[in-house]
């Protein structure tokens, strides 16, 4: 008589690399044997991946946590919030397990605690890329967990620990086999990824009979042997940054840098425990841009941060100006409970923020509109995300997935997602651009 497989429910909450915990989780159920459904009401158990960044994210969380319990009843909480287990605990006393972030081995012995695997060795066919929850043609590629940085705004450091580089050829084998699987992106992720390498003193590994460091400037080397577009995500401005520009230069990976100034005060940035020479970035930016005139840099920001006076905001306008970044997102200052900046003097009011938020966003949609209208009549090869009756959706070199614009693609009703294909703009608003298929 045939195993009936044990059901469990998932629920991913987070940032890419809280998306990465979620893979790996699911792609360990199916390996041994149980069956990944998409409803509570199906489901024998419920795996919650949490996020415990912001207070929003942390109120999503416990929320998720909830509707979990009402509709399934047996519900195992894992990632960032599962640090404060305690908070959950006071909510939910129901939940059956509470592990922390990346802590695979403990989501795992909790699901066979409630649901005893039933494994049928016949069944378990994974491709060897695993389970993934992107589409088929991107995925993001993991290359360390933790920060050094003591950021006073972010507990990251105190969820996920310290800095832990994955070795290099092990990223590498792992971004050969997605592209083998039919991806044609990969966004580099970590928390700071210009730091890659640091904690293991750069050691060198060997990947198809070429020795490379685990140093961020390498691995890029290596990924652009493998022929698909490389994305660089939370990249800080450090000095080696430059090193990558060569690679760009010359299409090696993608002239994309995601990079998290989060403010352009010195004063500001110190409290923030940032990097703080903002002169010499703004030069580094322009030396960037000599070097790699269609350098996309996407950063986000902080503003209303404890103290920030309206002098210190306008600087951070002067910069948005000077910097003219290609694409911007911005946060009002929320207090994380546990970060240090909660301890700072000069608490800016919510309307304050909020008032400081608007005349940010207002600059920088004025800059990134400039920017895609001096793009209108130029040819460009773009990655197609779907395709259907009014046109496909397609992304430039400058759109990461998610967080940046599309290019809308008017006759490319035939075209495949993952497909490349060289597109005219035609026009552009203050975040898309408008084309058609070239030639």
């Amino acid at each position: 008589m045939s195993q009936v497989s044990p059901k469990v429910g998932f629920v991913s909450l987070g940032c890419p690399k809280a998306l990465v915990d979620s893979e790996r989780i699911l792609t360990q159920l199916k390996v041994e044997g149980y069956e990944i459904v998409p409803s509570y009401g199906a489901a024998d158990a419920v795996v919650v991946n949490t996020c415990g960044f912001i207070d929003a994210a942390v109120q999503e969380s416990l929320d998720a946590i909830g509707e979990a319990l009402h509709e399934n009843g047996k519900v195992i909480v894992t990632g960032c919030l599962g640090k404060r287990s305690e908070l959950i605990r006071e909510a939910y006393p129901d939940v059956l397990a509470i592990t922390g972030p990346q802590d695979y081995a403990s989501v795992m012995q909790a699901v066979h605690s409630a649901l005893p695997p039933k494994r049928n060795p016949l069944l378990d066919i994974i491709p060897d890329t695993g389970v993934k929850l992107t589409p088929k043609h991107y995925a993001y590629l993991k290359i360390s967990e933790g920060c050094n940085h003591r950021c006073s705004f972010c507990i990251i450091p105190s969820m996920r620990g310290d800095l832990v580089s994955r070795p290099v050829d092990e990223v590498l084998l792992e971004a050969e086999r997605l592209v083998k699987g039919g991806v044609k992106e990969l966004l580099v992720i970590s928390q700071d990824t210009s730091a890659y390498g640091v904690d293991v003193k750069y050691a060198e590994r060997q990947w198809r009979d070429k020795s490379y460091r685990t140093r961020m400037t390498e691995l890029c080397e290596g990924l652009s042997e493998l022929g698909v577009w490389t994305r660089l995500h939370y990249v800080y401005p450090y000095p080696h940054v430059d090193e990558v520009m060569p690679l760009m230069a010359e299409g090696k990976i993608l002239p994309y840098l995601d990079i998290p100034f989060q403010h352009a005060s010195p004063r500001i940035l110190k409290l923030m425990k940032r990097p703080g020479n903002i002169d010499k970035t703004l030069e580094r930016i322009r030396n960037w841009r000599k070097l790699v005139p269609d350098l996309t840099i996407r950063s986000t920001f902080i503003v209303g941060f404890p103290g920030e006076t309206d002098a210190e905001f306008n600087e951070l306008l002067d910069f948005l100006r000077e910097a003219e970044l290609d694409r911007v997102g911005a946060f009002a200052y929320s207090p994380v409970d546990g970060a240090k900046a909660n301890e700072l003097p000069g608490a800016v009011s919510e309307e304050l923020k909020e008032d400081r938020l608007e005349q940010f966003m207002a600059v920088q949609a004025e800059i990134s509109a400039a920017k895609l209208q001096r793009k209108i009549g130029r040819t460009m090869k773009v990655l197609v995300d779907e395709a259907g009756a009014d046109g496909a959706v397609a992304r430039s070199a400058a759109d990461a997935p998610e967080i940046d614009g599309v290019v809308h693609v008017a006759n490319g009703q035939l075209l495949k997602a993952g497909q490349f294909v060289d597109v005219v703009i035609e026009d552009a608003d203050e975040h898309d651009l408008h084309a058609r298929l070239a030639g």
